[in-house]
């Protein structure tokens, strides 16, 4: 008599019984994890926005509230290092919300055996981003662990800003078919200048990080009376998968124009020998930027003024059909479909 045949079937991709790295990486890994423990946990309706900052009243006033922690390494990097990210990334956090920043926290946790002036470099750079920014650095910790267990440097950030009366709902529940998206810049710079960095890589021209505080330009299209529905900094995960998440919160559909996304000739270079993809690449001084189309014209005009001379327009809502779908059409006419991650391309670049 022959044996019953016994199938196996493998665990869903996010049953792992230990963290692994893409559980940070900004792609599916890590959104089942934020689905599966950590919304689950703290479960209440700041959270379930899924937005950058938890907006809240008090006192008739809007509040924007954000925090976030810094891993990069190495700590400096040709255009920054993780002092300068630490601040300009919770500055922008807050600003995806439409907030105008206020004042900032920071705990360090410092490895034993860092160099002082390492970390005065470091202090210095946070000082001089919040200077620029008009805000101030205002309680703080510090921590120092045992030699081989901090990398060096940890920073954690947090920020509160306030959100003008007159500005709308900086949201993804705000976007809408027909709107169009801008980007103000080249995507994928931070996350190959990290990694040229890391591995030694000589390239023809010394890549910089797009490391920048954006809370300042958003302040200037608000001012400008532009209508913006929705704000996200292409972060972890690059722009797909911020793409990705937003048309998954609002139940839409987006299709982007692949020849009109800009990309430096120096990051598609990297990528194209190491067959990465500059759309889940990280960035950390560019943003997308949906609205109506009917201010694109407007909207790029004032970026291009800001100094944004690499401000296009890549895609459109196209609609509930296929809610949650990001879609980019090539430079052959051809479609493929935008799916997230695993985990990350590129590990610990912020």
């Amino acid at each position: 008599m022959s044996q019953p045949v016994e199938l196996n079937c493998p665990l869903p991709l996010g049953q792992y019984e230990r963290i692994v790295m893409a559980h940070g990486g900004g792609g599916q890994i890590m959104q089942q994890l934020l689905d599966r423990l950590v919304q689950p946990a703290f479960d209440n309706p700041y959270l379930a926005d899924r937005h950058d900052s938890a907006v809240f009243e008090s006192g008739g006033l809007r509040y924007a509230f954000t925090t976030d922690s810094y891993v990069v390494r190495p700590l400096f990097f040709p255009g920054g290092d993780i002092g300068k990210l630490a601040v300009c990334g919770t500055l922008n956090d807050l600003a995806m919300a439409g907030a105008r920043p206020m004042f900032l926290s920071a705990a360090l946790i410092i490895e034993e055996g860092l160099p002082i002036e390492s970390l005065q470099r470091v202090l210095k750079s946070m000082s001089d981003a919040a200077r620029a920014a008009g805000v101030s650095i205002v309680t703080g910790d510090t921590k120092v662990v045992e030699r081989g267990r901090g990398d060096g440097l940890y920073i954690n950030t947090a920020g509160i800003g306030l959100i003008q009366a007159t500005t709308p709902a900086i949201h993804p529940a705000a976007v809408m078919p027909g709107d169009v998206i801008l980007v103000n810049g080249d995507i994928g710079r931070h996350g190959i200048a990290i990694m040229a960095q890391r591995e030694g890589l000589a390239l023809e021209t010394t890549l910089e990080s797009d490391c920048a505080d954006l809370s300042g330009l958003v302040t200037r299209l608000l001012d400008e009376g532009i209508e913006i529905h929705c704000l996200r900094d292409l972060t972890r995960g690059g722009l797909a998968s911020a793409l990705i998440e937003i048309a998954e919160a609002a139940e839409v559909a987006i299709q982007l124009d692949e020849p009109a996304i800009p990309v430096d000739d120096a990051v598609s270079g990297v990528c194209e020998i190491l067959g990465f993809d500059p759309l889940y690449v990280a960035n950390e001084g560019v943003m997308a930027i949906f609205l109506p189309a009917s201010q694109a014209s407007q909207a790029l005009e004032l970026l291009r003024r800001s100094d944004c001379k690499a401000a296009a327009l890549i895609g459109q809502v196209t609609g509930p059909a296929l809610s949650g779908h990001v879609t980019l059409r090539t430079a052959f006419g051809t479609e493929r479909s935008l799916i997230r991650l695993s985990g990350e391309q590129l590990p610990r670049i912020c």
